[in-house]
C-alpha cells in the first residue's frame, strides 16, 4: 500500500527541493520497547563546505557514550562525583552498534576513535571535494539508556531522547570534534530533516520539528519534518501530551516547564512579553516553534536563589515562574540560533542570557530582594543580605568566588571550568562583562552590537571573534580591555580611592585612584549625597595611580563602582569621605552573618554552646570579622563561661590569608591559636599555638582533593594539684610538621599523611594511610593503616606513647566530651587516631616504641560494615605484642555520625559479656569544616 503524504506537507518541504548547501538527514526510526532500543535507517547528504578535499567525515555518535565505564562520559560522571553510572546493571547502560555504513551500495570503512567510543571516523571511498556532496547511508541501533544518568533516555514510563542520532561533525580549519560530558554542548551544523518513526499506538510523540501522524493497526508513525534545525529532541509518553503549546504572534513555543497554578492566559501572556523582550534585543527567531525541555535547562544549571519553599508565598504573584521560563526560554532561544562551539565560546552564549536575564529583571522586577517578602521581616530587614536584589547576586557570588581564586578565565575551555564556574560564575561573570561594557559604551552600541551579530551570523557557524570584530567596529571607546584580559585571564579589578583633596581655588576635588591589581580596565567613580547619585564619569587607563578632577557640587562621599555595575574582587575600598576622616567607618555590630557593608567595620557575633563533662554546659559569644565573603585577615574570638566548673574559659584564632595565582602555592595561611578548658576535674589546660600552613594548588579546579602541610609549635599548661609536682606532661611544648594529601575520589580514595612532632623528651614519626574502595554503590572495602616510631624517647609514662584504642591527645585538637575518662559513656566517644582500635583491653595498650595497626572494613548492607582491625605494638625493653578485633560498624555519614559494636578480640568474645553497652563506641562530631567538606565534594 503506497503512503500518499498530504498536500500541506508538501508545501512545507518546497523548500527542501532547491538547491541548498545544508546537509540533509532522513531518519527512519522503529521504535522497540520491549528492548527499549531505536531500530535506525539514516541517510546523510554530507556537503564539503570547506575549501579541502576530504577523505574521511567524522560523525557524532553520542548514543554509544553510554557503553560502558570508560567512555570519556563514564568517567566524566566519576569526576562529577556520580557513582550511579558505573554500577549500573547492563540493562540501564546504552550503546550504539553500526550495522552497516554505506556509499553508493558500497560498504565504507568506520572505526571508533581510540578513548572517544562516541566518535566515528568514516572513510570515504574516493576524495571529497569542495563545494561536492556525499550520500551516506547507516544501519544502525541504538540501546535507549536509563533516563537518570545524564536526563536523556528511558523514563518511568515513556522516553526523552536528545543526542540519539548520527550526526556529522563540523570542520572549520579541522575538524570539530567532541565527546559527550553530560554538558548538553554537541557542536552540530544546521541541516534538513526529516524523519519517519513508528511507535507502538499508546505511545504520543512530541519534538521540536512539525510532525504529522497516520495509524496503521498497533502501531503510529510520525512524519517529521525541519528546515535549517540541528538537536532534534523526542518525548514519547504513554496516550498524553507532556508539553504545554502557547502561542505568539509568530512563534509557538511547547514546552514542559509550566507551573499548573498558572491558567493558560496568564502563562501565554508572560511568555509573549518575554519573547518580544528577546527579539527586541537580538531578532526575531528564525522558526516557527521553540521546544523548551526542562531536562535541558535543569541540568547545567544550579538552583538560583530562590529556595524558599513556594508554600510560603516570598515572591508576587507568578514570579517564580516567570524567571525560571524566562532563563530557560533565552538559553534555547541563543542555542537553536548562534552555532558556537559551546565548549569553546562557552562565554558568549552563556553572557548573553545571562546578560538578558539581568535586562529582564531590572525592567520588570528591579525591586525584588534575593528573599523577597522576607526581607522586611523585623530583625532581618536592616540585613545587607536582605537588601540584595535579585540582580546583585551576580556579583556577589562572582566575588564570593574570586576572592578565593576559584574562578577561571572566560576562554577556559567548558570541559575544564569546575562545575561551579560552568553552571554560574562564569555565566555570571560573561553576564557582568557585557552589562559593564554597555554601561561604559552607551548609546546603544551593545545592543546594535547584539542584532548585527545575530542577523549576519544565524544559523550559521561562527564564533566569538565575530561579535568583537562587529562590537570593536561600533565602539567609540577601546574596548581591547574587555577582549585581552577581562575574557581571557582571570585577573580581578581592584580600585580603590587613594587619596581625596578639595581644590577650593578650582571649587573642585582632586581624586586619586589606585590599581591594586594587574589588569588596567575602566572605572566609574560616582559623587554621592545621603546615599543617592549626584554625579558619575568613567575614567580610563588607571594602569597604577591616576589623579582626576571632578566640580564639587554638594556630595559628601565618593564610590568607584557605586552601582556595582562591574565584577570587583574587593569593593569595601571603593569608599572615601571628602572630609579625610581617620576614622571613616564606624564599628558596626552584626548578629550572625551578613554581606559586607562598605559603611562600617563590621564585626559578627554568634551564641556559641559546647559541652564537655568537666566544664558541664558551655555558653559564650563568638565574636568574628567573617562576613559571608571572608576577609583575608581574619579573626575569632570567643570567651565562654562554663557552668559546672564555673569559670571562664574560651578559644581564639588570628590568621591571615595569602593567596597566589599564578604559583604550585595555592596559600599560604599564618596565624596564632589558643584555648582554656579544663581536661579533668577541677582542673583546667591552655594552649598557644603560632602557625603557617601550605595549601598547595589543584592540577585543576576540576580536581577533587587537597595537599597541604603544617608547620606550628604546640604550647600546653596543664593546671595540677596543689599537692601534685609538675612532671613533664604538666607543661611542654611540640614542634610538628604535618604534610596531608587527599584524593576523594567517588569510587577510590586515597588520604594519606606524614607526621612530625618534636619535644624536649622525643621525637616520632608516624604515617596514616587510608584507602576507600566501591564495589557498588551501597558496598565498599575500607582500609587504614597507621605506622608509628619514636627516633628517641626519654619521656616517662605513656602520654606521649602511641594508643591502640585511645590516644591522649597532647596537642589538644579533638573535639572529647571526656578527654581524662577511663570509664562511662565519654569513655566510649572514638575518634580515629594512632592505633584505630575500637575494644577496650585488659592488657596494657600503648607503645612508646613502635606501633603498626591495619583497620579494615567491608560493606554488608548500605550503612552496615563489619570490621576487622589488627596491630603491633612495641615497647622498650619488652617483646613485640600482637592484637586483634573485629564488629559491626555503622557508618551512617562517614566520619560524622558512626557507632561502633565490638565482637571479637584476641582476649575474649565481647557480645556475652557484661556490661555490653559500655563497649560500643561513637563517633559524633560538630565540625561545620567537616560537614561543609562532605556536601561540597564535585561541585567546587
Amino acid at each position: 500500500m503506497k503512503k500518499y503524504i498530504p498536500l500541506h506537507i508538501i508545501i512545507f518541504l518546497l523548500p527542501f527541493l532547491g538547491v541548498s548547501q545544508e546537509n540533509k538527514i532522513h531518519i527512519k526510526v522503529h521504535l522497540d520497547t520491549l528492548k527499549h532500543q531505536l531500530q535506525i535507517r539514516e541517510k546523510i547528504t554530507f556537503y564539503n563546505n570547506t575549501s579541502k578535499e576530504l577523505s574521511d567525515i567524522f560523525f557524532h555518535n553520542w548514543g554509544n557514550s553510554f557503553k560502558g565505564n570508560e567512555t570519556p562520559l563514564g568517567k566524566r560522571l566519576i569526576e562529577d562525583y556520580k557513582k550511579d553510572f558505573y554500577f549500573t546493571e547492563e540493562e540501564n547502560r546504552g550503546y550504539s552498534k553500526i550495522h552497516t555504513i554505506k556509499s553508493n551500495k558500497i560498504p565504507l570503512k568506520f572505526t571508533e576513535l581510540p578513548q572517544q567510543q562516541d566518535i566515528l571516523k568514516v572513510t570515504l571511498n574516493s576524495p571529497l571535494q569542495p563545494k561536492d556532496s556525499v550520500v551516506i547511508d547507516a544501519m544502525y541501533t541504538v540501546k535507549i539508556p536509563n533516563v537518570r544518568f545524564t536526563g536523556y533516555g528511558k523514563t518511568y514510563n515513556g522516553y526523552h531522547l536528545r543526542f540519539w542520532y548520527l550526526t556529522p561533525a563540523v570542520y572549520t580549519n579541522d575538524w570539530q570534534l567532541m565527546s559527550n560530558l553530560n554538558m548538553d554542548d554537541l557542536f552540530e551544523n544546521v541541516a534538513d530533516f526529516t524523519v519517519e518513526i513508528d511507535v507502538p499506538k499508546k505511545y504520543t510523540l512530541e519534538s521540536n520539528l512539525y510532525q504529522y501522524k497516520t495509524t496503521k493497526g498497533p502501531i503510529n508513525n510520525y512524519y517529521l519534518i525541519g528546515k535549517q534545525k540541528k538537536d532534534i529532541i523526542l518525548n514519547i509518553n504513554p496516550n498524553h501530551k507532556k508539553f504545554k503549546t502557547f502561542q505568539n504572534k509568530n512563534t509557538v513555543v511547547k514546552t514542559d516547564i509550566f507551573d499548573k497554578r498558572l491558567d493558560m492566559s496568564s502563562s501565554n501572556k508572560i511568555v509573549n512579553r518575554q519573547i518580544e523582550f528577546i527579539e527586541n534585543f537580538i531578532g526575531k527567531h528564525p522558526h516557527t516553534e521553540i521546544l523548551v525541555d526542562a531536562n535541558t535547562v535543569n541540568k547545567n544549571s544550579l538552583r538560583e536563589l530562590y529556595g524558599i519553599p513556594d508554600w510560603l508565598k516570598p515572591y508576587p504573584e507568578n514570579f517564580k515562574w516567570d524567571i525560571r521560563f524566562f532563563k530557560a526560554l533565552v538559553s534555547k532561544y541563543i542555542d537553536d540560533v548562534l552555532l558556537l562551539n559551546k565548549r569553546k565560546d562557552y562565554w558568549l552564549s552563556e553572557g548573553i542570557q545571562t546578560f538578558l536575564m539581568m535586562e529582564y529583571i531590572n525592567k520588570y522586577y528591579p525591586n525584588i530582594t534575593v528573599f523577597g517578602r522576607f526581607s522586611n521581616l523585623w530583625g532581618f530587614k536592616k540585613y545587607n543580605l536582605a537588601k540584595l536584589k535579585q540582580n546583585d547576586k551576580y556579583s556577589f557570588l562572582y566575588q564570593f568566588s574570586a576572592r578565593r581564586f576559584y574562578d577561571q578565565a572566560l576562554n577556559t575551555p567548558a570541559d575544564s571550568l569546575s562545575n561551579f564556574n560552568r553552571k554560574v560564575i562564569s555565566p555570571y561573570k560573561a553576564g557582568l562583562g557585557l552589562r559593564y561594557l554597555q554601561d561604559f559604551l552607551g548609546n546603544e552600541t551593545l545592543r546594535k552590537s547584539f542584532q548585527e551579530f545575530y542577523k549576519d551570523y544565524r544559523l550559521k557557524i561562527t564564533t566569538s571573534d565575530s561579535f568583537k570584530d562587529i562590537l570593536k567596529k561600533k565602539a567609540a571607546k577601546n574596548v581591547d580591555w574587555f577582549f585581552d584580559d577581562y575574557i581571557t585571564t582571570s585577573k580581578k579589578i581592584d580600585y580603590k580611592i587613594k587619596k581625596v583633596k578639595y581644590l577650593k581655588d578650582e571649587d573642585s576635588v582632586a581624586i586619586t585612584i589606585k590599581n591594586k591589581r594587574n589588569i588596567t580596565a575602566p572605572v566609574s567613580i560616582y559623587a554621592v549625597k545621603d546615599k543617592n547619585i549626584k554625579s558619575k564619569i568613567w575614567v580610563t587607563d588607571v594602569d597604577s595611580v591616576k589623579t582626576v578632577k571632578i566640580k564639587a557640587n554638594g556630595f559628601d562621599k565618593l564610590a568607584l563602582n557605586y552601582e556595582q555595575i562591574y565584577p570587583e574582587y574587593n569593593s569595601l575600598n571603593n569608599f572615601k569621605n571628602i572630609n579625610n576622616a581617620i576614622i571613616s567607618k564606624p564599628i558596626q555590630f552584626r548578629f550572625l552573618k551578613d554581606v559586607e557593608d562598605p559603611y562600617y567595620n563590621q564585626i559578627f557575633y554568634t551564641p556559641d554552646i559546647r559541652y564537655n563533662l568537666y566544664d558541664g554546659v558551655i555558653l559564650g559569644v563568638n565574636f568574628n570579622n567573617k562576613p559571608v565573603i571572608k576577609h583575608n585577615f581574619e579573626f575569632s574570638i570567643t570567651p565562654n563561661y562554663a557552668f559546672r566548673s564555673k569559670n571562664l574559659t574560651g578559644f581564639y584564632s588570628f590568621s591571615y590569608n595569602q593567596f597566589f595565582e599564578d604559583s604550585k602555592i595555592y596559600r599560604i595561611r599564618y596565624g596564632v591559636s589558643g584555648s582554656n578548658f579544663h581536661y579533668a576535674p577541677e582542673l583546667s589546660y591552655n594552649t598557644f599555638s603560632p602557625f603557617v600552613s601550605f595549601q598547595f594548588r589543584r592540577n585543576t579546579l576540576r580536581d577533587v582533593g587537597t595537599k597541604f602541610l603544617l608547620s606550628r609549635v604546640v604550647y600546653v599548661n596543664r593546671e595540677i594539684q596543689p599537692t601534685q609536682q609538675e612532671i613533664e606532661s604538666d607543661r611542654y611544648s611540640i614542634l610538628n610538621f604535618r604534610y596531608v594529601y587527599s584524593k576523594p575520589n567517588v569510587i577510590r580514595r586515597l588520604q594519606y599523611a606524614v607526621n612530625t612532632e618534636i619535644a624536649d623528651n622525643f621525637t616520632k614519626l608516624s604515617t596514616d594511610i587510608r584507602y576507600l574502595k566501591f564495589f557498588n554503590e551501597q558496598q565498599s572495602f575500607n582500609l587504614r593503616f597507621f605506622g608509628g616510631f619514636f627516633l628517641y624517647n626519654n619521656s616517662e609514662g605513656n602520654y606521649f606513647s602511641f594508643g591502640l584504642n585511645r590516644s591522649s591527645d597532647y596537642l589538644f585538637e579533638q573535639n572529647l566530651f571526656g578527654r581524662s575518662e577511663s570509664s562511662g559513656l565519654f569513655s566510649q566517644q572514638f575518634v580515629i587516631s594512632d592505633g584505630g582500635f575500637k575494644s577496650f583491653y585488659n592488657q596494657p595498650s600503648f607503645a612508646n616504641q613502635f606501633i603498626a595497626s591495619a583497620n579494615t572494613s567491608v560493606s554488608v548492607w548500605r550503612w552496615v560494615e563489619v570490621y576487622n582491625d589488627f596491630a603491633m605494638l612495641k615497647s622498650k625493653n619488652q617483646g613485640p605484642r600482637y592484637f586483634y578485633e573485629n564488629g559491626i560498624r555503622l557508618n551512617f555519614i562517614p566520619n560524622i555520625f558512626e557507632l561502633y559494636f565490638p565482637v571479637y578480640t584476641n582476649e575474649r568474645f565481647e557480645i556475652n559479656q557484661p556490661a555490653y553497652p559500655n563497649k560500643i563506641r561513637f563517633v559524633i562530631t560538630s565540625s561545620l569544616d567537616r560537614i561543609y567538606n562532605f556536601i561540597r565534594r564535585g561541585l567546587l
